[in-house]
């Protein structure tokens, strides 16, 4: 069944050769469509303690300019890349630009913590857009054998937006503002809205009476239910009280009328029979731990460098960007070497160093040195980096044409939620084990044990992300041979 699929797939991407002038132009719109809603992500927490004073608020407040940012991208995401399967990539994508630049000024210009709020939210769901459509493009533009190198470019540019922000942040709010950090994405905003214009294939004229319908009822409570979820997982920071256990409750909830709904819809927005397939199943399990297991180095790392290390903050921010910057050196070449020794292969050497990298650190001598935390690191980044771009190829390469828009943006969603999860329950098992209740003041013995424990929790997770892959490829497989 797949092999029909391919084929129709690699005339679509002739024909679509054969539209484009120039097909790196079209890319290096979509790169930049992930820069910036990466950028999104990690560019405002820096400005968090600024913009608490220029405003006069709580870190409670100022803390919803993040997840204003993060509900709009998680709430939306599956849905965006449903409407562009439906009405149109092409202008649906533009139309996401527009909103993410335009949201962009005017948080530059909110006179009132609340309207800044208010923009974050309609900055994130035109990032939404951005990151649902993007990787849908690659399926539609590039030929199957190229995939790899084009996944792992819009890897290497989500990773550059994460490592960049927190030190573009800082710069930009030391010489211009705090206003500048949002400002700034208005240029890059106009950039990519041109480039994609220009280059991007024309979407095709569909008769309305050929277009699936929208499906309303499933929007909404898909929205409603990642709501929930992104809320219980981070309000409290990591204190699990009566609301969080209400909103998890509720998300739950949620889930059961969202099959219900969707098993009876005429045009689901998600098909349920689409989970049947090995493969994708699969990768959307896996992308959510290892996404999980990734938040690990961003919730424990800060810490372990500091209190155990005793490392200033100028270089702790040093040392945490290594991470990002090696994800985004691994990316494009990750990419080549999926297309050449096949993606699902890959994804499971990616995993395995993932493993590795957890595991190492789980056994950190009792003489921590930054040598010795870096390595491990570097082994779980560049395990990251093959995984994510392997992963994404091995699903999007055989994808039905009116599937790809909500397939990325299923993926993009696995991410995100493993991002949340990540942050939460991550977090948990880290002041768990480190046996204090605050852990800005915990013994450095006490801050090492609990790094131990928590990368030993996540090398656990990454073997069952790789039994769940093998499995996959065993059944994907004995599918093939029958």
């Amino acid at each position: 069944m797949l092999k029909p699929i391919s084929a129709g797939r690699d005339e679509a991407a002739a024909r679509s050769a054969e539209w484009i002038p120039s097909v790196r132009w079209a890319l290096a719109g979509l790169s930049l469509s992930m820069l910036l809603s990466s950028l999104g992500t990690s560019i405002a927490n820096v400005g968090l303690p600024t913009l608490a004073q220029a405003f006069t608020a709580s870190f409670q407040e100022v803390q919803w300019i993040v997840l204003a940012y993060l509900l709009g991208i998680t709430t939306l995401i599956v849905s965006a890349g449903r409407l562009g399967d439906i009405l149109g990539r092409r202008r649906l994508l533009l139309a996401g630009i527009f909103l993410f630049t335009v949201a962009s000024v005017l948080c530059g210009v909110a006179p009132t913590l609340w309207l800044l709020i208010a923009a974050r939210a309609a900055q994130g769901l035109g990032a939404a857009v951005m990151m649902a459509l993007t990787m849908a493009f690659i399926g539609e533009m590039v030929p199957k054998e190229k995939t790899g190198r084009a996944m792992g470019l819009l890897g290497t540019m989500s990773a550059i937006g994460t490592a960049l922000g927190p030190s573009l942040g800082g710069v930009l709010i030391s010489g211009l503002g705090w206003r500048a950090i949002f400002l700034v994405n208005a240029p890059l905003g106009i950039l990519t809205f041109l480039l994609t214009h220009r280059y991007l294939p024309v979407d095709r004229r569909v008769p309305k009476s050929d277009r699936a319908g929208f499906d309303n009822v499933g929007t909404l409570l898909l929205a409603l239910t990642l709501a929930a979820y992104a809320l219980a997982m981070t309000m409290g920071h990591g204190s699990f009280g009566s609301l969080n256990v209400a909103l998890l409750l509720a998300a739950a909830l949620g889930v059961g009328l969202f099959v219900r709904a969707e098993a009876r819809a005429a045009s689901p927005l998600i098909r349920l029979a689409m989970f049947r397939d090995p493969v994708l199943s699969a990768s959307l399990a896996t992308s959510t731990l290892v996404s999980t297991v990734m938040m690990a180095t961003l919730v424990v790392g800060p810490f372990y460098l500091s209190r155990t290390l005793g490392l200033d903050e100028a270089l702790v921010g040093l040392v945490l960007s290594v991470g990002p910057l090696v994800t985004a050196l691994t990316g494009v070449p990750a990419g080549r070497i999926a297309d050449r020794f096949g993606a699902q292969r890959m994804t499971i050497v990616g995993l395995i160093g993932i493993a590795a990298g957890s595991f190492i650190l789980s056994m950190m001598s009792a003489t921590p040195s930054i040598s010795g935390y870096l390595g491990p690191i570097v082994v779980i980044t560049v395990g990251y980096a093959t995984f994510q771009t392997a992963n994404n190829t091995a699903v999007m390469a055989d994808i039905r044409p009116d599937q790809r828009g909500v397939t990325s943006g299923m993926l993009n969603l696995s991410r995100n939620l493993g991002l949340i999860t990540g942050t939460s329950v991550m977090g948990a098992v880290f002041a768990l084990a480190s046996a204090t209740t605050d852990v800005t003041t915990a013994p450095s013995e006490a801050v090492a044990t609990g790094m131990r424990f928590t990368f030993a929790v996540a090398a656990i997770l990454i073997v069952v992300a790789l039994a769940i892959a093998l499995r996959s490829r065993a059944l994907s497989r004995r599918t093939q041979g029958a």
